[in-house]
């Protein structure tokens, strides 16, 4: 048994020594051959150029559908920016040159497999990176962003807007980039019977190719890393710049960068927590516990109750607009002619819509970077309008003839500091239109139950969120009469008047909305109309707020402006009538009213031309009704009137002289002011700073934490500590 073992041992032995001395003979030799592709191009440099090109076409032919799967895939990235951020960034080589390392880098793992392997691997990849495009095209023509994974806590969601995704988003653009899976699988078919496929089979070494292609993707990788500055890494590190991130480095390093970041809440505690506590304290440490200043509108409507209505999709330029003399918002008109009206503001949402404009009204802070508060940050603590009120004795109450867990709002709700949730459980649908119960039959309704809480509470706190108004803004049918057309008088042969009509918006998208629009408003009227016969506007502060806009195309703006009824066609941009509507007034138009209204402000109504965004309501209101938020990140307006900022969750931000787009670094002047570098540096320094502790209260919890934590200061340089302000 011995002598066997020896004779095993000796086997073992002589194979390790074989082996060994292949490897250095395959490393002399690959040694010389260096040395002689060196000494021959020394003596022929042309005739070693071109052996070295037809060992590169070689090389692809071997690897024909390894390169196939990398130029379409890195084409599809180039055309989804083109498509969502224009032609500019056909040339960008930056971000080719980081797809093409990611795709080196994931398409390597195909040498692990067999060839039958290799061609499903770089299938599915490139399927699943094809979706990735289809739902980014998508996704950005309706919220002019790109998606996230976070979405995945939202899709719950989509159900009950399904009509409203593929009738207004989903389009025949977004479908061209599913071309590229089937030319995959066309070209593989085509490949695979050819002499070259052949040979590859037994030419190509996958452990060899495998290694070649990492080294390959790490080599562009570090060539594009020397591209990056630190303002780069920043954006790409708080993520909330995304135009900016998928145009420095493409769409698929942006999806893994937020992959990374969805998952920081979940490991929050692990993450930069002591920094971001410290970063908080500092901003807030010269902040008042207490109302710091008083000015003309301070406790005007104190103990007064408060019905907040939210208007769904209700833009600014809705009001005053005719078509054929008849107002599309009379009611609307109205209230903004009566009441306090802001006419320069500004929603704030991200991809919560709806639920961003929700939270940032009652809290003042910003939507989420990554996800959405309502969804994904529902048991953080938040100092909000509901809970201050609470404090003062009020009862409040939300109502809204949706489901009660959309956007996870009975969550949400309480614990913003509602009382009640009053949802669609709590309704008789018995006229529907659009997404549900009908706006007219939920504003009936609501008053009902409203005359009840008025008759168990002194002071109530309620909001009214509308649904009707909301896209795809299809039910054309029921929305009653109002024409968006043109009608004309002429006198025809006979000598007779004869009314002719030229479609103008009729049949559009955005002529939809003005008929959704003109409904939602008759059913405003029938609200107050309830409201006053039940006595219930006596003591009582209206405050109206569209929630965002309508998301429709630019082009139906400039049919809107540029409509030549006698050829029934848009102005060419060259005729001397037309109305130049670019991607910054398109924009800038997606503001909507602020209004606040009581039976005392029709004796003294003011129109108020701030520039104003929707975390300015609650300082706004606070100091009206007398409840101090310390954390709340906008201002109250009539304390900084002109000199305010409005900041939006893309890092982009508006004063009342300019709007800065950060992800293009351009600046569009409204004013004749002329702005210094100096101060567009400064503003978004300051927007970087207040949307990064914003996050971070949410992330972190550090309203809660704030209160008993405490940090280490040892662990960071002292420096200058920046306050709140700008």
């Amino acid at each position: 048994m011995s002598i066997k073992n020896e004779k095993n041992k000796g086997k073992r032995i002589t194979k390790l020594y074989l082996k060994k001395e292949r490897k250095e003979k395959k490393s002399i030799s690959m040694i010389e051959r260096f040395k002689r592709k060196v000494s021959n191009f020394k003596k022929d440099p042309k005739a070693s150029l071109k052996s070295m090109w037809k060992a590169f076409l070689s090389s692809l032919s071997v690897n024909r559908l390894f390169i196939f799967f990398i130029f379409f895939n890195v084409l599809n990235d180039l055309i989804l920016r083109y498509l969502t951020l224009g032609s500019n960034t056909i040339f960008d080589f930056d971000a080719i040159l980081v797809d093409a390392a990611f795709m080196f880098l994931v398409g390597s793992f195909a040498y692990l497999f067999n060839e039958k392997g290799k061609f499903i691997y770089m299938f599915v990849v490139t399927s699943f990176l094809t979706f990735l495009c289809v739902l980014n095209s998508a996704y950005y023509t309706f919220y002019t962003s790109y998606s996230s994974i976070s979405l995945l806590s939202t899709a719950r969601f989509i159900t009950d807007v399904g009509d409203a995704v593929v009738e207004n988003v989903l389009q025949p653009k977004d479908l061209i980039y599913i071309l590229f899976p089937l030319a995959f699988i066309f070209l593989h078919h085509r490949y695979k019977k050819s002499l070259s496929y052949i040979k590859s089979r037994f030419r190509l070494k996958s452990r060899k190719a495998f290694i070649k292609s990492i080294v390959i993707g790490l080599f562009f990788a570090l060539v594009y890393s020397t591209t990056l500055t630190g303002t780069d890494i920043s954006r790409l590190t708080k993520q909330w710049n995304r135009e900016y991130i998928v145009k420095k480095f493409g769409i698929y390093v942006y999806h893994v960068n937020d992959l990374v970041k969805s998952l920081e809440p979940k490991f929050a505690a692990l993450f930069g927590y002591d920094s971001a506590l410290k970063e908080f304290k500092d901003f807030y440490s010269n902040v008042s516990e207490q109302m710091p200043t008083i000015n003309e509108f301070t406790g005007i409507f104190e103990g007064k109750n408060i019905i907040v209505i939210h208007g769904e999709s209700i833009q600014n330029f809705l009001i005053g607009l005719e078509f054929n003399g008849q107002e599309v918002t009379p009611n609307l008109n109205k209230l903004a002619s009566e009441g306090m009206y802001f006419n320069n503001f500004y929603t704030q949402v991200s991809i919560g819509t709806s639920s961003d404009t929700e939270f940032t009204f009652n809290t003042s802070l910003m939507p989420a970077s990554i996800g959405t508060a309502f969804s994904d940050y529902a048991d953080k603590e938040y100092v909000s309008i509901p809970k201050l009120l609470k404090e003062k004795g009020y009862y409040t109450f939300a109502m809204h003839a949706n489901n009660g867990e959309y956007w996870n709002r009975r969550v949400m709700h309480k614990n913003l500091g509602y009382d009640d949730l009053i949802a669609k459980d709590q309704y008789e649908i018995d006229e529907v239109i659009g997404l549900g119960l009908s706006d007219e039959s939920f504003f009936r309704q609501s008053v009902e139950k409203l005359k009840v809480i008025k008759q168990e509470h002194d002071k109530y706190y309620g909001t009214f969120i509308m649904l009707s108004n909301h896209t795809p803004f299809s039910d054309v049918d029921k929305y009653g009469e109002f024409d968006v057309d043109i009608k004309e008088t002429i006198i025809n042969e006979d000598g007779e008047e004869e009314v002719i009509s030229h479609p103008y918006m009729e049949g559009t998208k955005l002529g939809n909305y003005f008929k959704s629009a003109h409904y939602a408003d008759y059913a405003l009227g029938v609200f107050f109309e309830e409201l006053e016969n039940a006595g219930l506007l006596d003591n009582t502060i209206v405050v109206f707020y569209g929630d965002h806009d309508a998301r429709l195309p630019r082009n139906n703006y400039i049919r809107l402006y540029n409509y030549d009824p006698e050829t029934d066609t848009v102005l060419e941009s060259e005729d001397p009538s037309y109305v130049d509507f670019n991607e910054y007034d398109y924009e800038l138009n997606r503001k909507v009213p602020f209004i606040i209204w009581s039976k005392e402000t029709v004796n003294n109504p003011k129109v108020y031309t701030y520039t104003m965004g929707m975390y300015d309501v609650m300082p706004t209101l606070g100091n009206m009704f007398g409840f101090y938020n310390k954390y709340a990140l906008g201002h109250d307006i009539f304390n900084v009137k002109d000199d305010n900022i409005v900041i939006f969750p893309t890092g982009n931000w508006l004063t009342k002289d300019m709007y800065y787009n950060s992800q293009k670094q351009e600046s569009y002047i409204l004013s004749n002011a002329i702005v210094p570098t100096e101060t567009i540096e400064a503003n978004s320094n300051y927007t970087d700073k207040l949307l990064s502790i914003s996050n971070d209260i949410l992330v972190y919890d550090l309203i809660r934490n704030s209160k008993i934590e405490t940090v280490d200061e040892s662990k960071f340089v002292e420096g200058n500590n920046e306050q709140k302000g700008y």
